[in-house]
């Protein structure tokens, strides 16, 4: 395991979350599930205790607690995103069974966890040499709930929205 990695915690779904991520990318896959040896607060003798999977190349482990722990945006998960198929298909897939919206590129999924999805193009135009442009797109992306990588473009070359 990584020296350092997340740990989720998660009230008897662990694994069920640790599957979930592992099929949105690839170099993702279930590294190991430990099952409670004895009965606890984390559930009875033989259920799933701890998940320790990779999701893209990142080692992450998935801890059944035990009891509901609620999520904060203090701590969220960024997704480098291509291109706007690729946000297009993760923001679906993670919103899929009960996830929320919520604004400029950001959601929870239904397991609660909060992630960014974002475009690489979005640092080209928030963060590029034309100021102008750039307070333009900055100001798109704080209008947009998900990303829009057209948007994006048009506001920080000052053309009207199609």
């Amino acid at each position: 395991m990584s020296k350092v990695s997340p740990c989720l915690w998660f009230d008897g779904e662990a694994e069920e979350a640790a599957k979930f991520y592992v099929s949105l990318l690839p170099d993702s896959r279930i590294d190991k599930v430990q099952n409670n040896i004895i009965d606890g607060p984390a559930g009875k003798a033989g259920t799933v205790l701890v998940v320790e999977f990779t999701l893209a190349g990142q080692r992450f482990m998935a801890l059944n607690g035990g009891m509901k722990m609620e999520y904060t945006h203090a701590i969220s998960f960024s997704i480098d995103c291509v291109d706007q198929a690729e946000v297009d298909r993760l923001w679906a897939a993670l919103l899929a069974g009960g996830g929320k919206e919520d604004q400029c590129g950001w959601l929870r999924d239904r397991f609660g966890v909060s992630w960014q999805i974002v475009p690489r193009q979005l640092h080209d135009y928030i963060g590029g040499a034309d100021a102008a442009g750039a307070a333009r797109a900055m100001q798109a992306m704080l209008d947009m709930i998900k990303l829009d990588v057209e948007g994006l473009r048009r506001a920080y070359e000052g053309k009207a929205a199609a």
